[in-house]
């Protein structure tokens, strides 16, 4: 699922247990965008988390993916690629 969801912009592996977790530079050292991938029945629910969120709570959910792990991979791809993220204040 991870080869399938590479983005150039995002770096991407796994959290804790078990989630995939993409980062993202904010221009705020130590302070990336983050989006979550957690096993939520039989797919997976996709958070996103500002720079600064403690990523240990739950984000905010912005999609659900679901299917086999390229096609889950690739739906993760294409919500990375699509999310708008504002700059920090």
């Amino acid at each position: 699922m991870i080869d399938a969801a590479r983005s150039p912009e995002w770096s991407i592996g796994v959290g804790r247990a078990g989630q995939i977790m993409a980062t993202k530079d904010s221009g705020v050292i130590g302070r990336p965008w983050v989006i979550t991938a957690e096993r939520a029945g039989r797919g997976m629910r996709v958070s996103l988390y500002r720079p600064g969120d403690d990523t240990s709570v739950e984000g905010d959910v912005i999609s659900e993916i679901k299917g086999n792990p390229r096609e889950m991979g690739r739906q993760l791809r294409t919500i990375l690629e699509e999310t708008a993220l504002e700059p920090p204040n």
